[in-house]
């Protein structure tokens, strides 16, 4: 079960990363603002993870500024499904984000 849920973290962190791209490919009306959004956001929250969330984070800031940030990331991500009439795949995200962190919590991971 485990693996199962660092297996599921994996797939919700990819998850996250189409779901600003998706906002940023559908947020504007001009072509080259869509397409620079589709890119810098998800862009930036890998940037983000991988500086203070991943494994081998860059700068060890400590737990709670990595959970400040993985909620940043998830949060956004939820947020942006919503803004674009994603309802369902919004809280979809946000409650298996929130379940896939408690079971890391109780599980050490």
């Amino acid at each position: 079960m485990k693996q199962a849920n660092l297996a599921l973290r994996f797939l919700l962190e990819l998850a996250a990363l189409a779901a600003l791209a998706y906002w940023g490919a559908t947020a504007a009306t001009n072509r080259t603002v869509r397409v620079l959004l589709a890119v810098a956001s998800p862009a930036v929250a890998a940037i983000a993870w991988i500086l203070f969330v991943a494994p081998n984070a860059t700068i060890d800031a400590g737990p709670v500024v990595r959970l400040v940030v993985e909620l940043l990331v998830f949060g956004t991500a939820s947020a942006a499904l919503l803004a674009r009439g994603r309802l369902i795949l919004g809280v979809l995200l946000a409650l298996l984000y929130g379940a896939n962190r408690v079971l890391m919590t109780v599980w050490d991971q």
